[in-house]
């Protein structure tokens, strides 16, 4: 089950990174500008964020499986449109709707871990999914440069198409609807209407919710900056920028794995404080080393790698205990922190991008700032947490 929610989740993740080794020959195919290719893969941003409170809503109300087949049915239509399209018009409208399509594999796969277990367990389970999640920014690139040597840009759109195709496939014979039917029929528009207004006036959920959501701009961040960094400024072949690349989203995938172990042993809450703290530190030593005029490498990818490794402990963690509290509307939840923390990390994204000049020192102040906003809202939001005794359950 879990490896089927983790390829559920990650379809929407390949659809853009499979994609980005593309936007060049797409440019040239269409006749199109640089500015318009993008706009292409802002529009899949855009409906992704937008899709999940969608599709977390209808969750609630017709159970977790109906709203996939749903999301899938869109994401592949879209996708063989994409395949199709004569025009970048054409192209950026479709990938809108590709990227709706995509929203119900990001929201619906973390409720259904709510629905199956709380605490430590559900923590475990958060880790795995993201273990499959995860190998996207390490083999899409890769996949996709292959995929469109062997038969141009428009090749990616097939290959996403049968990912969802597969995805399906498994969600129909080994994915399990979770959601009782007594819960479904005690689900409505009002009461999706009145579960936001409860979540928007929860502080500790919204706590958490941008605890995740700063680390996940801090790697927003590098995502935008690191290739003009490492391939212009250092002069890092394509090849050697993406073994550097996977090399941090290794060590977010390996200490994923031990969300479930520490919660269980020392409450998830512990967990949250002293990784968030700890990556709050490591980032301060990037920037001071950078401030005072260091310009070495090795150092930035020694201290993102730690950085990395202690992200992969905050991030699943805290998806865990904002959804804890919240297991009667947890497609709602699970949509509004997946939208909430895609947002955060795009407008992190945007603003240092108004600063950025291929040097290292914008992309790693956007880093540090993140992840020491995240310190500052660990402890205001779970000092005296209500979960600290009873994630050791």
């Amino acid at each position: 089950m879990v490896v089927i929610l983790g390829l559920l989740s990650a379809i929407g993740p390949f659809a853009i990174d499979m994609y980005l080794p593309a936007l060049p020959q797409i440019g040239a195919s269409l006749n199109a500008p640089v500015g318009a290719v993008q706009a292409s893969l802002t529009a899949f941003f855009i409906a992704l964020g937008l899709g999940q409170p969608i599709f977390g809503s209808l969750s609630d109300m017709w159970g977790r499986k109906k709203p996939l087949y749903l999301g899938l049915a869109i994401f592949i239509a879209a996708s063989v449109g994409c395949a199709f399209a004569q025009n970048i018009q054409t192209l950026v409208a479709l990938r809108f709707v590709q990227g709706l399509g995509a929203a119900a594999g990001m929201a619906i796969p973390r409720a259904v871990v709510r629905d199956l277990h709380t605490g430590h367990e559900a923590a475990r389970m958060m880790s795995l999914l993201m273990l499959v999640f995860s190998v996207s920014p390490i083999l899409a690139p890769l996949a996709g440069s292959g995929v469109i040597a062997l038969g141009g840009w428009r090749l990616v759109f097939w290959a996403v198409t049968l990912a969802a195709v597969l995805g399906l496939a498994a969600m129909v014979r080994g994915l399990p609807e979770t959601r009782d039917a007594a819960a479904r029929n005690e689900s409505s528009i009002a009461d999706v209407l009145k579960a936001y207004a409860l979540l928007l006036r929860d502080w500790h959920y919204l706590g958490l919710v941008f605890i995740g959501a700063t680390a996940m701009a801090g790697f927003f961040v590098y995502l935008a900056g690191s290739p003009f960094v490492l391939i212009n400024h250092y002069g890092l072949s394509a090849t050697q920028y993406s073994l550097a690349f996977a090399f941090n989203a290794i060590a977010f995938i390996g200490a994923a794995q031990f969300t479930g172990p520490l919660g269980q042993r020392y409450g998830l809450v512990n967990i949250v404080k002293l990784a968030a703290s700890a990556c709050g530190v490591v980032m301060s030593c990037l920037l001071a080393y950078y401030l005072l005029g260091g310009d070495k490498l090795v150092v930035l990818i020694a201290l993102y790698f730690t950085a990395s490794g202690l992200m992969g402990l905050v991030i699943p963690t805290t998806s865990v205990l904002a959804l804890d509290d919240h297991g009667d509307i947890a497609g709602t939840a699970s949509a509004l922190l997946g939208t909430l923390q895609m947002l955060t990390g795009a407008i992190a994204m945007q603003i240092v991008g108004l600063f950025s000049n291929g040097k290292p020192l914008p992309m790693v102040i956007g880093m540090a700032a993140g992840a020491l906003t995240g310190v500052l809202l660990t402890w205001i939001t779970l000092s005296g947490d209500r979960h600290t005794a009873k994630q050791k359950h």
